[in-house]
């Protein structure tokens, strides 16, 4: 039995809610990981390019410092987690105010290499 090699990216303080941003990895989770850029490449959502973004680097970390094949990744795991909500108010009319919330995100990419099938 071989031990897996977990190859991570993760991007920090995206500008986007995790639950748009949830939206968009649950289309590429399990998937090969030339694979999944292709889906994000034609994905038309905003959270797509974070996304995309994220995903290269774990690819190009898996090249780099493992010297593993992008043909024989896939994803793992890919989560998207709550960042730093920043409040403020808007002023409305008669004298109250309306509240502000602007959510960001974390995503993490955790790729592995895809086992040999027929040894």
């Amino acid at each position: 039995m071989t031990e897996e090699i977990n190859v991570h990216a993760s991007a920090r303080f995206i500008l986007m809610s995790p639950q748009k941003v949830r939206r968009v990895i649950d289309l590429v989770r399990g998937k090969d990981a030339t694979a999944a850029l292709d889906i994000l490449r034609f994905t038309r959502n905003l959270a797509a390019q974070p996304v995309s973004k994220v995903l290269k680097s774990a690819i190009a970390n898996a090249e780099e410092n493992f010297g593993i094949n992008r043909d024989d990744l896939y994803v793992h795991m890919i989560v998207a987690d709550q960042g730093p909500i920043r409040r403020w108010r808007r002023f409305g009319a008669r004298g109250r105010f309306k509240p502000i919330q602007k959510r960001s995100s974390h995503i993490t990419v955790i790729l592995r290499e895809r086992e040999a099938e027929g040894d």
